[in-house]
Order: C-alpha cells, then structure tokens, then sequence
C-alpha cells in the first residue's frame, strides 16, 4: 500500500496536481480495468493538450528535460489510472513501467530518463510505487513526442471509491 496518509495529500506535499485526462490521439482509450490490474495506454508527455517539447533526446532534447517529460507522462498515466478506480489510494502496487525514449543515435541514457517517472512513483507511493521496468530507445514517437510511458497497477477492488 501507499505510505500513511492519502495519495492526494502525498501529491499536495510534492507540489503536484493531476492533471485531467489526455485526450487520445488515436483510436485507444486511456486505461482499462481487468479483474484487480488496470493498464494504462500510452502516455505522452501532454500539458494542456500540447507538448513542451518535440524531438529525439540527445539531439533536439536535452537528457534532463527529457526526465522531467517522463514525469509529466507519469502524472498523465497516474490521472489515466484515478478516473478508471475513482482514487489512487486503491493503488497496492505499481507492478511495471514501460518507458519509451526518442532518442539520437548516439544516445544511451534511456534509463536515466526514465528514473523521472521512477523516481516519481517511489516519492508517490513508497515501497508500493517500486516497480518492474524497461527503457527502451526507439527511433520515433507519436507526435514527435521526445518520452512516452505506459503503467500496470494493482488496485484493491475492495476499496470504496473516493
């Protein structure tokens, strides 16, 4: 489970609000339920229905701010993942993150990129947020998106709603 106290206060602590929803940008919805496990789609690093930033990391995108997309696509998963459960304090386990980085040919620091969205779940959710992962470098994204990650959680279906 989380550490003490709701998810929602945890994010408040971090200075962090979720933001609502991304609109898919193909024919998908953003996350789906099966049994106690819910799988987020892919998860662009959108604000406000735009990108900050578009290219391959290491080239048109620095290796830092590419960490700090993978947050924002991490938030978006997370906001994927609340409208489907009702609160992320149903969340038991985040179970795996797959993170996917547009990278220059010379660039190899995909896991590091990724640790934005780690790191972030393990500030979320405690030993609850330590999960499976792979980083992968791919030639391109959707949108030319620089970063793009979906999740896999556990949810106690038990748990009211908030």
């Amino acid at each position: 489970m989380a550490p003490a106290g709701s998810v929602t206060a945890r994010l408040q602590e971090l200075g962090l609000a979720l933001p609502p929803v991304a609109a898919p940008v193909a024919s998908y919805v953003p996350a789906v339920v099966s049994g106690s496990w819910v799988h987020t789609s892919g998860q662009l690093p959108l604000v406000d229905g735009a990108l900050p930033a578009t290219g391959k990391v290491g080239a048109a995108v620095d290796p830092q701010l590419a960490q700090d997309l993978a947050r924002t696509c991490c938030l978006n998963a997370l906001a994927a993942v609340q409208a489907q459960i009702g609160s992320l304090d149903r969340v038991t386990r985040v179970v795996k993150l797959t993170g996917y980085v547009a990278s220059d040919p010379s660039f190899s620091g995909q896991p590091a990129v990724i640790n934005g969205a780690s790191d972030l779940l393990g500030q979320i959710f405690g030993e609850a947020g330590a999960h499976a992962r792979s980083a992968v470098g791919v030639a391109v994204l959707p949108l030319d998106a620089p970063v793009e990650l979906d999740l896999v959680v556990e949810f106690d279906p038990a748990a009211a709603e908030a």
